[in-house]
């Protein structure tokens, strides 16, 4: 998230390939952390799915983004709005993680 966010608030007018690696590993280590929470019993927590699903939308909405941004700014032909999309749904991914409860 650090990387996603991090790199949109630098001011890039293009998305960078470390904002791609960053939505990349919020999708896995989201993925490993709700699975190691719903399997371990011990914890005694249910995990909220609908904030979870929610969540995972708007990652795999953050890795499409940034993908096809950086694909574009790759040939040479910047959309500045991939750029402001992957940030500002990286930035929504956190309110919504603080906030719902």
């Amino acid at each position: 998230m650090a990387a996603v966010v991090g790199g949109y608030v630098a001011g890039q007018p293009a998305i960078s390939e470390l904002m791609v690696w960053g939505a990349r590993a919020q999708i896995v280590t989201g993925l490993i952390l709700v699975g190691m929470a719903d399997a371990i019993d011990s914890l005694g927590k249910d995990p909220n799915m609908a904030k979870i699903g929610t969540k995972l939308v708007i990652s795999v909405l953050v890795a499409a983004f940034a993908e096809i941004g950086r694909a574009d700014a790759k040939r040479g032909k910047a959309v500045p709005w991939m750029t402001h999309a992957s940030g500002g749904l990286a930035i929504l991914n956190v309110f919504i993680a603080a906030l719902w409860t």
